[in-house]
């Protein structure tokens, strides 16, 4: 535990994570920077069966966190001149056949129209399947490896959702497509740009692109799956899984130590010059969702007069996991965690983190003044 947090005494940050546990998450690691220093703690469990709590320094799997990287690492290559922002994406990836109209903008804003490879929805309601990343389905292919470009091609063999840049759908197949596009203007792997770029700069030494890595290394807590099988109810551990499922877009390992590091130094100016950080939380009007609207690879959060802006991007993997990364606009202030549960199809324990992380944020950003969250299922 970093000096500055031994002997601070955070009892109403430590009650808001033990609801987290009360609510029937299994464990909660948290870590929060402001005026007083930095705080971390954690409550639950790291495993079933056990009763160590989850370790504060663990890793786990950020899910789409991962966009805000991903949309970082794109936006250093249009401050390089490399990529244009408003220029179509098929210029950098022919190959693909992409609709001409795909700007780079539309892609890391989630207005591209693109299908969602993950299954999508019709403008009726009807649902589309795609690869599967939830369920039953995922559980039994859940160390396949998959390609992003045959991630990507998936989506293209389905009919967009809307013409580009006339709406807006938050889409997995946008955050691969960007993937292919650092790769292809840069010429490296994704993985080496962002330890060249962010990783290695920032001096994140908890985070990792695992590729088809299925392990979390070093200290972790653990993630469960309930399903029925031949009429039982059977739970099984799934702290491994393989993430190329969403390559570029949640397959990242990570501590609450370096999302703290990353977000603070984005929001710090530190690596992205001003004016493209400006365009970063400009968000689509379009865009409303419990989380806020969608900039590029960040959701711009109001809190209300009395609290201000936040800046955010929460993430989960398939199942088991789920990671919280937000900031205020200066990056002074910052809230980073990961919870660790038993998961199930319905993902109905999911449905609860929306109203749980309402309460927190406005008990680190607002000093308490928490409210109840809309009702509504998340879209991350």
């Amino acid at each position: 535990m970093p000096k500055a947090a031994v002997g601070q005494d955070r009892p109403e940050l430590q009650k808001v994570m033990q609801e987290f546990v009360d609510a029937g998450f299994a464990g909660m690691q948290m870590r929060v920077h402001d005026q007083r220093g930095d705080w971390v703690g954690s409550a639950g469990v790291r495993k079933l069966g056990h009763s160590a709590r989850p370790p504060t320094n663990g890793r786990f799997w950020i899910g789409s966190t991962t966009k805000t990287f991903t949309a970082t690492l794109v936006l250093q290559l249009v401050a390089e001149g490399r990529i244009g922002l408003d220029e179509p994406v098929a210029d950098h990836l022919p190959e693909l056949g992409l609709d001409r109209r795909i700007t780079v903008r539309m892609m890391l804003q989630h207005t591209s129209g693109l299908f969602n490879y993950t299954g999508d929805y019709n403008p009726d309601g009807t649902y589309v399947p795609g690869i599967p990343a939830t369920g039953n389905e995922w559980l039994d292919n859940r160390f396949h490896t998959y390609q992003p470009e045959e991630l990507v091609r998936l989506a293209l063999s389905k009919p967009a959702k809307f013409e580009p840049g006339t709406g807006w759908s938050y889409a997995n197949t946008n955050y691969t497509l960007a993937r292919l596009l650092i790769e292809k203007v840069t010429g490296r792997s994704y993985a080496e740009e962002m330890q060249r770029r962010i990783l290695r700069p920032l001096g994140m030494r908890g985070t990792m692109v695992p590729g088809n890595r299925t392990q979390l290394p070093g200290p972790h807590a653990h993630g469960y799956y309930r399903y029925q099988d031949a009429g039982q109810w059977k739970v099984v551990d799934i702290t491994r899984q393989n993430l190329s499922l969403l390559a570029g877009v949640g397959d990242m390992i990570s501590t609450t130590e370096d999302l703290q590091t990353f977000i603070s130094a984005l929001m710090g100016g530190k690596l992205l010059p001003a004016p493209l950080l400006a365009e970063m939380r400009k968000p689509d009007p379009r865009s409303d969702s419990i989380f806020g609207r969608y900039g590029l690879g960040l959701f711009v959060q109001d809190l209300g007069p009395d609290c201000g802006i936040v800046l955010n991007h929460n993430g989960s993997p398939p199942h088991g996991f789920g990671a919280a990364m937000y900031s205020s606009p200066d990056g002074s202030k910052t809230l980073t965690a990961s919870v660790n549960y038993v998961d199930h199809a319905a993902r109905s324990l999911g449905k609860e983190l929306p109203k749980l992380q309402d309460k927190l944020v406005k008990e680190v950003f607002c000093g308490g003044q928490a409210g109840a969250a809309e009702e509504a299922e998340p879209t991350q």
